[in-house]
């Protein structure tokens, strides 16, 4: 029984990624349609991220008052319902719109099912939950770029997106029953309410209180952008300071995306021979070797090598923090400091690679690899902070 819900935990992580790659595929068609600017997309991504920061912040609450499954069968049908809006939109303006339920329902599945897999999962299903979503990401470019090639129909890409979403709405709601389930099988309770110690404090309070908190939101943060700033800005640096032409540019960043879903697979492998902590670890240093082949001036195969480094690199240090994070700081405030961590990550995704355009643009394209080097630092130093609080028994004194 656990085993079929965690292949249902599977689709929905497939269409979590169905909606995260496929505006950048049909905006360019859809900016002509609707005679908006190419740079208008940053406004529809930032409504998206917005509705995702707020659903992030209150899943704690939502998912103790309905229940995982009903939470997550509701997110996936408001997603549905946000693409298939996009697909009648009559204007552009009505995007704001769709975005909120896009938004509100792709933060809340990823913020309660990684809570759930963290849980009641072993380390390798949280690697492969983050490939499968690797799936649906690359899956949508694919549907969308067939009906554009039939003649610009980027409104059947979205409707045939939005069909595959509601197919899903239907299967988890058919199989809502497996969540009792296995709750009952596994005969486990949660805590309900802040740790002990700190019940009188108000919720925002009582996580910032725990010992390693702020660490553990730093070190999203710092992922989550120095990730950001290579998918944006990456491809323009191979142009700029390599001399690499922008169609190889291009294809060099999805063998990063390639080796990023690879590198989840395979890390959900060796799960069982290295720690989180020690994953952690040992893929910040092969990112590390990915970001020195990057920055010094070597030949052009060792920029081919770094994205590959890059992307087996970071592929396990995002579900492996995630997996952590009960055993961090305890299963009664799991799920309440997820939801900050994943706010930390969609606000350094929106706001990190803005920045480093505007530093870029005010000083030289030679300052990227060290934009890449000072978020790393942070990463590593958070996470090396984090590990000597539990070595003192600090983080889970007060839980």
């Amino acid at each position: 029984m656990a085993t079929l819900l965690l292949c249902i935990i599977y689709l929905a992580f497939i269409s979590l990624g169905l909606p995260d790659s496929i505006l950048g595929s049909a905006w360019p068609v859809m900016s002509l349609d609707f005679d908006v600017p190419l740079h208008f997309a940053g406004l529809v991504s930032a409504a998206i991220t917005i509705g995702t920061v707020v659903s992030s912040l209150f899943s704690n609450r939502v998912v103790r008052r309905l229940g995982t499954g009903p939470v997550t069968l509701i997110s996936v049908a408001m997603t549905a319902a946000g693409l298939l809006g996009f697909s009648l939109m009559p204007h552009f303006y009505w995007f704001f719109i769709f975005a909120l339920p896009l938004g509100l329902g792709g933060g809340a599945i990823d913020t309660v099912l990684n809570n759930y897999v963290a849980l009641h999962y072993k380390a390798r299903h949280m690697n492969w939950l983050h490939c499968f979503w690797g799936v649906g990401a690359g899956l949508s470019p694919v549907i969308m770029a067939g009906f554009i090639a039939l003649g610009n129909f980027w409104r059947e890409g979205y409707r045939t997106i939005a069909a595959v979403q509601w197919g899903v709405v239907i299967i988890l709601a058919a199989t809502l029953f497996l969540w009792k389930k296995v709750a009952a099988n596994r005969e486990e309770a949660l805590p309900d309410g802040p740790p002990k110690g700190l019940s009188k404090a108000g919720p925002w309070y009582y996580v910032f209180a725990i010992p390693g908190v702020k660490a553990a939101l730093l070190g999203f943060f710092s992922y989550v952008s120095l990730e950001s700033i290579l998918n944006v800005w990456g491809p323009t640096y191979l142009v700029m300071r390599k001399g690499v032409g922008a169609e190889t540019a291009a294809g060099w960043l999805s063998l990063y995306f390639v080796s990023l879903t690879a590198g989840r697979f395979i890390s959900g492998l060796v799960s069982g021979l290295l720690s989180n902590k020690a994953l952690i670890f040992v893929s910040c240093g092969f990112a590390a070797l990915g970001i020195v082949f990057l920055a010094l001036p070597l030949p052009l195969y060792f920029s081919f090598a770094a994205f590959i480094l890059l992307g087996v690199g970071y592929a396990p240090i995002f579900p492996s923090m995630l997996h952590e994070t009960p055993r961090r700081f305890g299963a009664a405030v799991s799920q309440n400091i997820m939801g900050y961590q994943f706010a930390a990550s969609y606000i350094g995704a929106s706001l990190t690679p803005i920045f480093a355009g505007l530093l870029i643009a005010r000083v030289s394209m030679t300052l990227y690899p060290f934009l890449l080097v000072v978020f790393l630092a942070l990463l590593v130093g958070s996470s090396a902070y984090i590990v000597m609080l539990e070595k003192q028994k600090k983080l889970r004194a007060t839980v």
